[in-house]
């Protein structure tokens, strides 16, 4: 295999079974590893996530879970790497350092899951405030053209088979930026990190998912404005009934010759 490697990958011996014939090969596999991420020097989540853009990831997270409302309010990030895991550093405003203290939670994240080792119900945040901006109009040709072009910069899922992309896409379908991880919601919040560093309108665009609509990516959407997600995949009941209560378009199984629109 070549010398180079996406981000986000190992190359480790495997030994290839194909038609009878063995062989002893290198192979590229997505990386995986606890990331914990610490707020003022408390340490609030630890996600399963792939080390690549975790300044983005971080800033993303502390955007889309409501921990801060403005990405000032994130004074530092520092990533400290380990052996087997990374430590993001985070100093926030001391108003949202307060009131994250008062309605603390450990989240205790595997690859695809958002709310592991949440504390109670209550905690979930399941109303979202409704979108101000209309979503633009969207139709097969710029889903289309969405999913020729997405290959092309998917990097880790090229090299591996194992990555989630997170794409920023204009009305006309294409795409500005794209960011990968195993886990979904870790690959839209390294997206919406980068959107807010970037200071990056979600007036006019939409985020396109290589996964299913699971509830957590479209609450997460709606805190930062996102009008019109699309996914490769199913959503789920949760998920429809947030992107209706938000006002977001929710366009789920987008192939090259259409979508459904919930």
């Amino acid at each position: 295999m070549s010398d180079s490697l996406p981000a986000g990958s190992l190359a480790l011996p495997v030994r290839r079974h194909r038609q009878g014939e063995m062989h002893d090969v290198t192979d590229a596999v997505a990386e995986e590893c606890p990331v914990a991420l610490v707020f003022n020097g408390i340490s609030h989540a630890v996600m399963m996530a792939t080390p690549a853009d975790l300044e983005y990831f971080a800033l993303g997270f502390a955007l889309s879970e409501g921990i801060v409302e403005q990405c000032g309010a994130v004074r530092d990030i520092e990533v400290i790497r380990h052996d087997d895991s990374v430590e993001v550093q985070m100093e926030i405003a001391q108003g949202d350092f307060v009131a994250l203290k008062a309605q603390r939670r450990a989240l205790a994240g595997r690859t695809g899951c958002g709310v592991c080792g949440i504390e109670s119900i209550e905690l979930l945040d399941l109303s979202p405030t409704p979108i101000a901006h209309a979503a633009p109009a969207v139709d097969e040709a710029i889903v289309a053209r969405i999913l020729a072009d997405l290959p092309a910069q998917q990097p880790l899922m090229r090299a591996t088979g194992c990555a989630h992309g997170a794409a920023w896409c204009t009305p006309s379908g294409e795409i500005i930026r794209v960011f990968e991880d195993v886990g979904r919601h870790n690959a839209l919040d390294k997206l919406l990190g980068w959107m807010a560093r970037e200071a990056v309108s979600t007036d006019n665009g939409l985020v396109f998912l290589t996964s299913r609509a699971s509830y957590e990516l479209v609450r997460k959407a709606a805190r930062r404005d996102v009008a019109l997600i699309a996914t490769i995949s199913a959503p789920t009941s949760l998920a429809i009934r947030l992107a209706r209560e938000a006002g977001i378009t929710l366009l789920s199984f987008c192939r090259p010759n259409g979508f459904v629109a919930y």
